[in-house]
């Protein structure tokens, strides 16, 4: 999920109930399922598994859960999901990205429409938003430590990314923003580790390049609900918008 406050979208990926978390841990266990059928078991050479693999520890998914569904995904009787990527708009035009991993197109289909239709939102056709989002390697480190004493020198953190081949460095709070172009994020990532840095949140995300910022509270509930509603729903994996939440 990516909206404009960094810090407030990974403590609401950390911060969930057992029964969330659950959820949490099929959704990345199918992104880790098409990863594996895609180009293999082995995370060496299977940059998007190994990238996925760094993304659920970053979400507190146990390591034994992360190997289960690698063996299982790699075995004769694994079940198939198919990615499809939906795209439409919020209230009052807020655009929307919803990536999914399905075994039932026509029932992802139809939850997906419903959630739009319900919260003042309308599906479009694909291409409708995308053009509105850049794929962009995102690696976030925190400036403090659990106790909130500051364990990363900023001016340091971004000297190193900048050598390592990053775009961009920003600040948002507490958390250092790294971004990257989609091919140079496993060689930053890896040279930043390299270097003792770790990564509160590290993926391929969808960066809008503008931002709606709404000010009714119908409005607002309604895209909180929209939000929370595709948050909940197993079959999608990921959603990326560009609604100012500030």
């Amino acid at each position: 999920m990516s909206g404009h406050s960094k810090w407030k979208n990974i403590m609401h990926k950390k911060e969930k109930t057992d029964a969330q978390r659950a959820k949490v841990f099929t959704k990345i266990g199918k992104e880790i399922a098409i990863a594996v059928k895609e180009a293999g078991a082995d995370p060496v050479s299977n940059t998007k598994l190994r990238d996925l693999i760094s993304k659920a520890k970053s979400l507190n998914v146990p390591n034994d859960n992360i190997e289960r569904t690698i063996k299982k995904a790699s075995g004769s009787d694994a079940v198939t999901y198919e990615e499809i990527v939906y795209e439409g708009y919020g209230p009052c035009g807020v655009a929307v990205i919803v990536e999914t991993a399905t075994d039932s197109k026509n029932r992802t289909a139809g939850n997906v429409r419903h959630y739009f239709d319900k919260f003042g939102g309308n599906l479009g056709q694909s291409g409708c938003v995308g053009f509105m989002f850049a794929s962009k390697g995102v690696l976030d480190v925190s400036a403090v430590d659990k106790y909130g004493d500051k364990v990363v020198d900023g001016d340091k953190l971004m000297e190193d990314a900048l050598e390592a081949g990053a775009e961009d460095f920003s600040e948002d709070g507490d958390i250092y923003e790294i971004t990257t172009e989609p091919d140079d994020f496993d060689a930053v990532k890896t040279d930043l580790e390299a270097k003792g840095y770790t990564f509160v949140s590290a993926e391929i995300e969808k960066v809008p390049s503008t931002y709606v910022t709404l000010t009714n509270e119908d409005d607002i509930k309604h895209m909180e609900l929209l939000l929370e509603h595709l948050e909940e729903d197993e079959d999608i994996v990921n959603i990326w918008h560009n609604w100012d939440e500030q």
